[in-house]
């Protein structure tokens, strides 16, 4: 059985955290939290929040044991933008996109 956890419109840009994802994507859940628990970026606390979030809901609801538990899927989708405008010479402007993300983890019983 799988479960998941999403968190939505997190205030960092999918590209920045799209290369976290990819450093724990198939790992088991422990190996993934102390891989992300030495990542130099403060990004890497909010992926671990997620993945432990799942992990939670496998517990609490579904009675999975936490150390059998393996990433099978875990991806970053884009959310809205925020637009804003910065002035330029000649009453020209030029917009500044501030990017939002959606993260999302699923979690299923792995082999022993």
């Amino acid at each position: 059985m799988e479960v998941r956890a999403i968190v939505r419109d997190t205030g960092i840009s999918a590209r920045k955290l799209r290369l976290l994802v990819d450093l724990v994507r198939g790992k088991k859940v422990d190996e993934a939290l102390s891989i992300l628990r030495f990542v130099p970026t403060p990004n890497a606390r909010v992926v671990a929040k997620v993945v432990k979030s799942a992990a939670s809901n496998a517990d609490h609801n579904f009675q999975m044991s936490t150390a059998d538990l393996k990433i099978v899927r875990i991806f970053v989708d884009e959310a809205s933008m925020l637009k804003r405008f910065r002035a330029r010479s000649r009453g020209q402007m030029s917009p500044i996109l501030k990017r939002s993300s959606h993260i999302t983890v699923v979690v299923a019983e792995g082999e022993a």
